[in-house]
């Protein structure tokens, strides 16, 4: 097998994407941060199912894409969680003029 990258190594790359996703999403406290956060760990998932596709056996005809086309609907839903997300960020930030999450502690009537 002459490749340049084996699985292992976009295993390796996709868990350091997601650890590093993780680590965002539990030690910050800014919104924004949060989010960016969220997508490292949909950007590891969607290397996942790439790298699996990639290196699968016994593919046939059909299925050769089916890795590729399934990232494509992380990517797609990533990206429309991360705008109804901006948006609710935003209308947090008109209200209380700021994106920290522990300073947005009480809702308003």
């Amino acid at each position: 097998m002459n490749q340049l990258f084996c699985l292992e190594s976009y295993l390796v790359i996709s868990s350091f994407l997601f650890v590093i996703g993780l680590i965002i999403v539990l030690t910050k406290n800014n919104a924004i941060q949060i989010i960016i956060g969220i997508e490292l760990i949909f950007n590891a998932a969607a290397l996942n199912f790439v790298a699996f596709s990639y290196f699968r056996p016994h593919v046939t005809e059909g299925m050769q894409l089916s890795g590729q086309i399934f990232a494509i609907f992380v990517i797609v839903i990533a990206a429309a969680d991360a705008c109804a997300a901006l948006a609710i960020i935003l209308s947090l930030f008109r209200v209380f003029k700021t994106t920290r999450i522990q300073n947005i502690n009480r809702l308003r009537g």
